[in-house]
């Protein structure tokens, strides 16, 4: 990098914390203004900050390395969690049910849906607990993509036996823990804003490049990586690289990488079930913090709008890098090997003095936004699930301040500990998605739709599914994904079914006054009979137009991603056909959800 680069990057890390030190003083005048910004952050914020925590660079460098060897069709891949098509849900009915709650965070959430005893407590401690894990391997995970990124980009040598990736690693989590230590959730989001507009003048200018500068030849090579460490050249098409029409089988050779997906059509009715799966099951961690922090239910949708609007915009960058790293192949006469390290050799390789400069510092901004948003949020589980809850209930603002921050740098250094035996980075985030988040997904979604389930029953599955995870991470780590995610499921919904039936039911009271104020669908008729008829109609129809919108949201969020990208591929037949179906889906979208939202709809 040239100095320009270099101080290009140094101004963006000064400005970043001083933003973090600037919030500092209202972070600290408790957990509330720590955790949730005292509920007054306005919804555009939070929006545009949950954008810039889901663009990682970890993520970001699996998504090119996607659609650099599958072509446009890698997209549907990312159906398993890299399209976070959890927004659709969230944005139609999952945010407003969160918001509802007006807790700080999912565990404190479980006392609210199971009552303040024994039920309540458990869940909340087993939730608690599993969230702090599943943070901890995140952070690992986010961590590898941006130390093989940073390592690259700064050449940063191996330096008392730890690799480059490890000590990039910790060079830009360092960084990110001194401002959300800080300033808490006040300083993450506006820090995130500032990171959003930088990452939007980087996709601005790099898809502009691609769009002007860059061709795809008539014929060319990629690479895929071999089982054994190794990559293999494969020849393919303009036509058949930039399709999105997704074929049922692929041809990957059986000693690659890849080869799982050669049924690439039954991998992505997997992965459409268990998006529908997760996505009606809610979210916890940074996610859910958006919604909690959220003024209103017309906030908590706005956000999701405007956060999947803004996110739209990532998968044509994804698709301009891939298309540059395609073109610098052909230009060199020597293909990118490793599909993982396209996104640094784009860097290296074609963007000028400047121009590098800028989009490593956005990319520093995407990873330095993912860390800030699970350190603050994770740490928040720890504070008031666990120390005040169970330790300390009498601590005061001030010793929870001091816990909040300790607690944050702790997930860290954990976090940062367990990258030093990961080497890829889709190995991890492949169990993330399948392996602990599958232990946990079916407690999480019973809990909103079967009024019988209780506390014991969230405890026994979430117990069981992630307990179940973690030996088949140990004892059978070359399970199938689809083998793997059926057994933790078979597994986690055996457990919550049984103990819920063998254990008392929640208090009546507690069941009614959740189901008043939440209002979800599902089997809740023993608890709904209870209320006025005037307010069952009124229920019945938010529940009805939600259910509606949903299938109408779902194809919107997913066409609106690919539409950018057909545009960058030049495929203008597929964009006008794309493009059609957006205004349709648009227009049901509007009728059945958007003109709807209220500022705050009440039952008594």
């Amino acid at each position: 990098m040239s100095i320009i680069d270099i101080l290009i990057v140094a101004a963006y890390l000064i400005i970043i914390t001083a933003i973090g030190i600037y919030f500092e003083r209202k972070a600290s005048s408790g957990i509330d203004s720590y955790f949730l910004g005292s509920r007054k952050i306005p919804w555009w914020a939070l929006g545009a900050s949950g954008m810039a925590s889901n663009f990682d660079v970890s993520g970001t460098m699996i998504n090119v390395a996607l659609i650099y060897a599958f072509g446009a069709v890698g997209f549907f891949v990312e159906m398993r969690g890299g399209l976070v098509l959890i927004m659709a849900f969230l944005m139609i009915f999952m945010g407003k049910w969160n918001r509802r709650s007006k807790v700080m965070t999912l565990a404190e959430w479980m006392t609210y849906r199971f009552g303040d005893g024994i039920q309540g407590k458990s869940a909340r401690f087993i939730s608690a607990l599993s969230t702090l894990i599943i943070t901890i391997a995140i952070v690992s995970y986010f961590s590898v993509g941006a130390g093989k990124f940073i390592g690259d980009v700064l050449g940063i040598p191996e330096f008392l036996g730890l690799s480059s990736e490890f000590w990039a690693a910790s060079i830009i989590i360092v960084l990110t823990t001194i401002y959300t230590v800080a300033s808490g959730l006040q300083g993450v989001v506006w820090t995130d804003v500032f990171q959003g507009i930088l990452i939007f003048v980087m996709i601005i200018i790099v898809c502009s490049i691609a769009f002007f500068s860059a061709s795809i030849p008539e014929a060319f090579s990629i690479s895929v990586p071999l089982k054994d460490g190794g990559f293999l050249p494969i020849e393919t098409t303009r036509d058949a690289w930039t399709s999105i029409l997704p074929s049922w089988n692929l041809n990957f050779p059986e000693n690659s990488s890849y080869s799982i997906y050669n049924l690439f059509g039954v991998a992505l009715l997997f992965y459409l079930i268990k998006v529908v799966i997760e996505g009606s099951a809610g979210t916890g961690g940074y996610m859910a913090q958006r919604f909690f922090a959220a003024r209103s239910d017309r906030d908590a949708g706005l956000l999701s709008l405007f956060w999947t609007f803004l996110l739209s915009f990532r998968w044509p960058f994804i698709a301009a890098i891939a298309v540059l790293g395609i073109s610098y192949g052909v230009t060199a006469g020597a293909i990118i090997s490793d599909p993982e390290k396209v996104l640094p050799t784009v860097i290296f390789n074609i963007l000028p003095i400047g121009l590098k400069g800028l989009l490593v510092a956005g990319l520093m901004a995407a990873a330095m936004s993912t860390f800030s948003s699970l350190i603050n949020s994770g740490a928040s589980y720890w504070v008031r699930d666990i120390y005040q809850e169970f330790i300390n209930p009498k601590a005061s603002e001030k010793k929870l301040i001091i816990h909040s921050r300790l607690s944050s740098i702790i997930i860290v250094l954990l976090g940062l500990g367990l990258t030093v035996n990961i080497k890829s980075i889709n190995e991890i985030w492949g169990w993330l998605t399948m392996g602990l988040g599958a232990g946990m997904v079916v407690p999480l979604l019973v809990r909103w739709y079967w009024w019988r389930m209780n506390g014991f029953g969230f405890t026994a599955g979430t117990v069981f599914g992630m307990g179940a995870a973690i030996v088949q991470k140990i004892f059978y780590p070359d399970a199938t994904e689809y083998l793997s995610f059926a057994i933790l499921l078979i597994s986690s919904f055996s457990a919550t079914i049984i103990v819920t039936l063998l254990t008392q039911q929640t208090n009546k009271e507690t069941l009614i006054k959740f189901y008043k104020t939440t209002r979800p669908f599902g089997f809740w008729k023993p608890i709904k009979s209870l209320l006025p008829d005037e307010k069952k109609t009124q229920i019945n129809s938010e529940n009805k137009r939600d259910i509606i919108a949903i299938c109408f949201a779902l194809p919107w969020q997913i066409i609106l991603f690919l539409t950018g990208m057909t545009l960058i591929l030049k495929r203008f037949d597929l964009f006008g056909y794309l493009f059609v179906l957006l205004i349709a889906l648009s227009i049901g979208l509007y009728y059945f959800w958007f003109r709807h939202l209220s500022s705050e709809v009440r039952v008594e």
